[in-house]
């Protein structure tokens, strides 16, 4: 049976060359390991598109012979520092390495709107917006996601801001690259005990993001469902500035339990921060609060407030709007420098009790009261791969 199987997959066609795999000398490793089969290929100059079309012609040619369920197919590359062209490897039972052998892919597709669901294994998932750049709103994420660490809870985040992303240089995990486990989920990166997601683990630094918003809605839509969150009791999503793209296909396909608007107090951030407000009533997404950030800017000499941004804009503005002022989180110079260099200002005990330390706090504890505390993550489901070998969804 394994010189049958070894000559049909010998002729699978290479649809990058038009050769077969004989003529390329493609083939690695094809054997049997009891009920399975094991076979491993070079792939270099394939691209994704083009496995997933082998992998389809595999199944084809060895219909009949070997169940689907029972096809174990690895490749190797000596090309793949490109995440777009990473690894699809699956260890098999009996290889004694972790789960976390998959460098992790990005499918740069188009979006697609269904019906809304909840992210496997998280309890509440809360977007963060601003209707404008410029507010802080990536440093305030992080640092509520540990100010909420804190309070005993899971915490993960999704930095959705594909064009900007953030979140690898506030974490100090800049140089960091997400797996993928065998089941086809992509492993968040982990960093002071919080789980997050970024685009900026899959691009270089200084190369600018120029795609379209379907494809945006798509990679989103990738680090909702198709990363591990299981176990997490908060998924914060820190949404890129405006009411475009991302953030209706965010709402139009995953459940959002809260949502929290964040602004600095002068007025003309205050007039789009209640832009961003409305297009989360209109969505008919909960609104948790506002937060007015950078709120003042205290002196690390003399101890003095300044409000360089104005006084209370948006604590005068919530009665009108008809939300909560969740807090109020002034300025210091180690919050600034505690996200440039990859420890945020939240994750260091040694500013307990000083004011940003307290708005932080004061926000994670009205968040809570807002879902009335104690929740629990929800069971995650099976992953789809679980018994297939690699086909896409």
């Amino acid at each position: 049976m394994l010189d049958d199987i070894k000559k049909r997959l010998g002729q699978i066609t290479n649809p990058a060359t038009g050769k077969n795999f004989n003529e390329e000398n493609r083939w690695q490793d094809i054997r049997m390991d009891g009920a399975k089969l094991v076979a491993q290929y070079n792939r270099d100059g394939i691209s994704p598109a083009e496995k997933r079309v082998i992998e389809g012609e595999i199944q084809k040619a060895l219909d009949g012979i070997v169940g689907v369920e029972n096809i174990m197919v690895k490749t190797t590359s000596t090309q793949s520092q490109d995440v777009f062209k990473a690894l699809d490897q699956k260890p098999t039972p009996a290889q004694k390495v972790p789960v976390e052998t998959q460098p992790a892919q990005i499918k740069a597709g188009h979006g697609t709107v269904g019906n809304k669901k909840s992210v496997p294994g998280v309890g509440k998932v809360i977007a963060i917006g601003s209707g404008k750049g410029g507010v802080g709103k990536s440093t305030f994420t992080a640092n509520l996601a540990m100010s909420l660490s804190k309070k005993g809870y899971k915490v993960g985040v999704i930095d959705a801001d594909i064009y900007g992303p953030s979140l690898p240089m506030i974490f100090g995990k800049r140089d960091e690259k997400p797996r993928s486990n065998s089941e086809k989920k992509i492993i968040p990166v982990e960093a002071f005990g919080i789980k997050f997601m970024s685009f900026g683990f899959f691009i270089n630094e200084q190369d600018p993001v120029i795609w379209r918003g379907p494809m945006l809605g798509g990679v989103i839509s990738q680090f909702l469902f198709d990363v591990d969150w299981n176990g997490t009791d908060y998924l914060l999503i820190d949404l890129p500035p405006g009411t475009g793209d991302i953030q209706l296909s965010m709402v139009q396909n995953a459940h959002v339990d809260g949502t929290i608007i964040v602004s600095t107090p002068q007025d003309i951030a205050l007039l789009d921060a209640k832009k961003g407000l409305e297009m989360f009533k209109k969505l008919n997404l909960p609104v948790i609060g506002m937060v007015e950030n950078m709120s003042s800017f205290i002196c690390n000499h003399c101890g003095t407030e300044h409000h360089i941004f104005g006084e209370g804009g948006v604590s005068h503005a919530v009665p009108a709007l008809g939300v909560d002022l969740l807090g109020q989180i002034p300025l210091e110079i180690e919050l600034r420098t505690g996200s440039d260099n990859g420890v945020p200002y939240m994750s260091q005990d040694a500013f307990e009790g000083r004011p940003v330390w307290k708005g932080f706090m004061d926000v994670a504890g009205k968040v809570e009261n807002f879902f009335g505390g104690g929740i629990a993550p929800q069971p995650s489901k099976p992953g789809l791969f679980s018994k297939m070998f690699g086909l896409g969804k």
